[in-house]
């Protein structure tokens, strides 16, 4: 079922797109051998086919430049498998007369450049000559397929008619009062959170440095006990609506990662996810890799399974370690919690039915249930951040942050004092995505749709964070700090979980708050 893409408004224009020049190369390599119990990717490559410069205008808004040449690559592709096509035909009605007249010479009507009196030998020695060029006309086309559904692989979703196009996002709305919203008029003492931290003796960077490097940290006494408070008060929003919780593995194959939109490097090249080294004996196996969000293990639980209609919109909400090679890459947010390479989160996760798509394909349907789930997962956010008292604004994201996976993204982006002057304080905390059809294609999830005859179909997709937990910690210790009593005020949501605990404070000093 076709997603909900991108506005054609100016469709002649893309359409038009010079041609670029065809080559049978691919862009990249896979980095993995697919083994033979993966999910066959079933790509709509027809639509591809179809809408050349729809895709390739996709790839440009969405800053994969480098795949803008892909369609037109498919549709030459694709023709030089349909004149193979059209020569093996003949090659095969010949093969076809040749085994009539094995089977009955005597009833055998030769052409008249074609004598009666060949003998058998003959025409077998001819019939296998036959066989060797049909194999090899079947091995390139087989070799053709495989190359059009790599190309399709890698293209990006289409992007939503809410997407901006472009880099800017679109501010939706903002979530409780700016703490300090004219600095020049107030007298409030901000601290980063790593100062914070370290006066409160629950963070510690340097053991963790010593331990594993930087962009590794430990969280000691209430540091700790607030991590697991903030995984169990989301759990619980979470759980309220529905969602049923999932403890998922941290170990994902690679193919399924790619399936999700997860790739080893993104696009500035940088390595996004830690592989696992194999011993030479396991060599031969499918390679493994740390997963990055839980919404990886999560999409792969339904790989090469069938739902039924019913069981659909299903909600999971998983809690996980997550890892990411990345952190710190660019030279940005090195110091502290804001990117680290491993840290908790809580991540929902769901399968809906697909969009009904109309006769206008470009609109979105009323009774959708992907924009029902996209809209409870900001819901459940909202509730989240608003009730730990942080300072927050919603954004529609542009095509240009959009992962591959992703038709839609809405990000919401919390207040730390301690970025003001690097992005006037804005961080991302958490993202909501609609993938439609983009991840069950590549992981076959399938659906049968009762009421259309019981067709199979691919699910919608859905991830959205809960609560990750390093950024909302950091956000917590800042905004809730009081100078004059070195004090953190602990969020009430939270201190159910807490032992009753209202405030982190200094003891002693030298002690923290063990």
């Amino acid at each position: 079922m076709a997603p909900k893409f991108l506005s054609l408004a100016c469709a002649d224009c893309r359409v038009s797109l010079p041609r670029g020049k065809v080559v049978s190369n691919r862009l990249q390599c896979r980095p993995f051998t697919r083994p033979a119990f993966a999910p066959k990717p079933a790509i709509d490559v027809k639509h591809i086919r179809q809408n050349p410069g729809l895709y390739s205008q996709n790839c440009i808004d969405r800053n994969y430049a480098a795949h803008k040449d892909t369609p037109w690559k498919i549709i030459d592709l694709h023709e030089q498998w349909l004149a193979l096509q059209v020569g093996a035909r003949t090659l095969r009605e010949r093969s076809n007369q040749f085994r009539r007249e094995l089977a009955n010479p005597a009833s055998f009507v030769g052409e008249e450049d074609e004598p009666q009196d060949r003998d058998r030998g003959t025409i077998m020695k001819e019939a296998k000559q036959l066989k060797r060029e049909l194999s090899a006309i079947e091995e390139r086309e087989t070799a053709l397929q495989d190359e059009i559904e790599n190309l399709a692989q890698d293209l990006p979703n289409l992007s939503s008619t809410h997407t901006p196009v472009g880099t800017e996002p679109e501010i939706i709305g903002y979530i409780n009062d700016h703490p300090e919203p004219d600095p020049s008029k107030s007298d409030r003492v901000w601290r980063s959170h790593i100062h914070i931290g370290s006066e409160l003796g629950i963070l510690d960077f340097t053991g963790a440095a010593q331990t594993s490097g930087w962009g590794w940290y430990y969280l000691v006494g209430q540091g700790a006990m607030m991590e697991q408070a903030l995984v169990q008060y989301a759990l619980n929003v979470a759980r309220k609506r529905g969602w049923k919780a999932v403890s998922p593995p941290s170990l994902v194959y690679t193919h399924i990662a790619a399936a999700c939109g997860f790739q080893p490097r993104d696009q500035n090249g940088e390595q996004q996810v830690y592989t696992i080294e194999q011993a030479d004996k396991d060599k031969a196996k499918p390679s493994l890799a740390l997963a990055g969000t839980a919404e990886i293990p999560l999409a792969g639980m339904k790989a090469n399974q069938t739902l039924e209609d019913s069981e659909l919109p299903l909600k999971t909400v998983g809690v996980s370690r997550c890892y990411r090679a990345e952190a710190g890459a660019r030279g940005v947010d090195t110091k502290g919690l804001y990117r680290v390479h491993e840290f908790t989160k809580v991540e929902m996760f769901a399968w809906t039915l697909p969009d009904n798509i109309s006769q206008d394909q470009f609109s979105v349907p009323a009774d959708s249930t992907s924009e029902a789930i996209f809209d409870e997962m900001l819901s459940i956010q909202k509730e989240i951040l608003d009730s730990l008292g942080l300072h927050c604004r919603i954004l529609e994201m542009p095509t240009t942050d959009l992962g591959a996976s992703a038709s839609r993204k809405r990000d919401i982006e919390a207040f730390f004092p301690s970025r003001r002057e690097r992005d006037d304080g804005w961080g991302e905390v958490t993202s909501t995505s609609i993938c439609t059809d983009y991840q069950t294609r590549r992981l076959h999830t399938r659906v049968v749709l009762e009421k259309a005859g019981r067709k199979l179909d691919f699910p919608y997709t859905l991830n959205g964070t809960a609560l990750a937990v390093p950024r909302v910690l950091a956000a917590i210790l800042e905004n809730h700090w009081d100078e004059r009593e070195y004090s953190v005020r602990i969020p009430e949501v939270l201190r159910p979980f807490m032992g009753g605990l209202e405030k982190i404070h200094v003891t002693k000093p030298g002690t923290g708050s063990y």
